[in-house]
């Protein structure tokens, strides 16, 4: 691993491009190495976990409306298109909106995989837009396996350096840069060209966290599916011969200059050597519980705190969890959104309310993907009151343990003090979340496959389930012509989106 500095520079000093973050970023992604047993594990795993999520998302609104966006564009002659979750694999679409369509129903449910450092976000949503590439050209597992394991690599590695939620910047300005590079690397595109792909991708994703703050909307879902096709169109672009910023991250009026820690920041982003194999999907995690990824842990806690206090919960005079900087001013009281108790909030919001979830992960000893979120079950009266008892405090120790770089002292949850009507307290603490590669219960290949089935049931015919995991589990010998078997279609009419729009 190389440790690059990567700092603004004046426009008369003149920064080499093969000192450019972008031009490093697109260093990895041209790298030939092989891709690794345990990551290639790993990248099957995800494309099941993403199959999974968006089977149960199929027939939700931001979904059909992203699909039928989709249908509108036919992939050009010539072309083979791509596949959308939902339609026969026979039914193709131009690339750049099978991402979209795609990313929507990976992201809807916020329930497929992810990474928290410096900054936060959900490496899955690389694989949407790298798998339409493949399909749209031609090729084979074996390059979708290389392109994902880039989309992650770069992922994690600007995500632990460079916080963008510090200043009000949306995660996708992360994953604009690392799909564009894991494109590249599938197609096997000259340094040259993926040094443009970043930059233009990079350029045009840097957009404001107000998608995740107060009143969230449908945007959450489509945000990952935007940065997925601004990839796909930058790297057309860009084989065509056409350039972007320069340099984009360290320019006198660049991201880091104006969006970031301003002219005097210096950043120290990792990245693999030549020859150095891309481990990064290893260090990521995905999630058991349909949440975001700070509530996963706290609850598995609520699983085993819920029935220990029994009828106490509903006469308690307060609930207190002492917790990280980020959970407590993202989706705890620190955030300051009233929102966050609004029994009429959207599910998106609800999301973002941890709050709102352990009330019910309490009451209810888990946690559905659907059920937990349901207006009625939001509005039950004695959920709304325990609800309003819930606090979150920052505790520094649980911030230290968010940004530890040992991964054995790296945690995500919290400590919860439950103050009883007669005034004694209940404690009880968790580190990791149970599905965590260090929590209780880690997943591995069966537990993915068992999401995915529980997921899929009801929605897709089991023998259609069976032939998606046989496909899936075959990922680096897929020939051109099997990879669009990684679809799933229903055996019932999807609903259609939204009426009206421009097309």
């Amino acid at each position: 691993m190389i440790e690059h500095t990567v700092r603004v520079h004046r426009s008369e000093e003149r920064l080499a491009r093969d000192e450019q973050l972008a031009w490093k970023i697109a260093a990895v992604a041209t790298d030939p190495v092989a891709v690794t047993a345990e990551v290639t594990e790993m990248v099957i795993n995800r494309v099941i976990d993403n199959a999974g999520v968006a089977a149960a998302a199929l027939a939700r609104g931001p979904v059909a409306a992203a699909r039928e966006q989709a249908l509108r564009h036919a992939p050009p002659a010539g072309r083979a298109g791509a596949t959308v979750f939902g339609l026969p694999p026979e039914t193709r679409v131009s690339p750049e909106w099978a991402a979209w369509a795609n990313g929507v129903a990976v992201r809807e449910l916020d329930f497929h995989d992810t990474f928290l450092a410096a900054e936060y976000s959900h490496p899955g949503d690389n694989i949407p837009p790298i798998l339409a590439a493949a399909q749209h050209v031609g090729l084979g597992g074996r390059e979708l396996l290389r392109g994902i394991a880039t989309g992650y690599e770069i992922q994690v590695a600007l995500v632990r350096a460079i916080s963008l939620h510090k200043h009000k910047i949306d995660h996708i300005a992360h994953l604009g840069p690392s799909a564009a590079a894991g494109i590249g690397t599938l197609l096997g595109l000259p340094t040259e060209t993926v040094y443009q792909v970043v930059g233009q991708a990079l350029h045009t994703t840097t957009t404001t966290r107000q998608s995740r703050k107060g009143e969230i909307s449908s945007w959450k879902a489509y945000a990952p599916a935007f940065a997925g096709k601004i990839a796909i169109e930058a790297v057309d672009r860009a084989m065509r011969g056409q350039g972007a910023p320069s340099p984009i991250y360290e320019g006198e009026d660049g991201v880091i200059a104006w969006l970031l820690d301003g002219p005097r920041a210096r950043y120290v982003v990792g990245l693999p050597g030549p020859g150095e194999p891309k481990l990064g999907i290893l260090d990521t995690y995905t999630k058991e519980h349909s949440a975001e990824y700070q509530s996963q842990a706290l609850i598995d806690l609520a699983r085993r705190l819920g029935p220990r206090l029994g009828p106490d919960l509903a006469t308690a005079r307060s609930v207190v969890i002492h917790t990280s900087h980020h959970t407590h001013h993202v989706i705890g009281s620190g955030a300051n959104d009233p929102q966050k108790y609004d029994p009429t909030a959207s599910r998106e919001t609800l999301d973002h309310s941890i709050p709102y979830i352990l009330a019910v992960a309490l009451q209810d000893s888990g946690w559905h993907h659907e059920r937990s979120y349901a207006p009625r079950r939001a509005a039950r009266p004695d959920t709304v009151k325990l609800w309003r008892k819930i606090t979150t405090v920052e505790d520094p120790d649980w911030t230290r343990r968010y940004h530890a770089t040992d991964a054995a002292e790296k945690a995500f949850g919290g400590r919860v003090v439950v103050t009883l009507a007669d005034g004694s307290t209940v404690e009880d603490e968790i580190a990791v979340a149970d599905a965590h590669p260090l929590g209780a219960r880690p997943f591995g290949r069966s537990e993915y496959v068992a999401k995915f089935r529980r997921l899929a049931e009801g929605v897709v015919p089991t023998d259609e389930q069976d032939r998606f995991l046989a496909a899936a589990v075959r990922l680096p010998e897929l020939r051109p012509d099997e990879l669009g078997e990684l679809t799933l279609v229903p055996d019932w009419p999807l609903p259609i989106g939204s009426e009206g729009g421009l097309f």
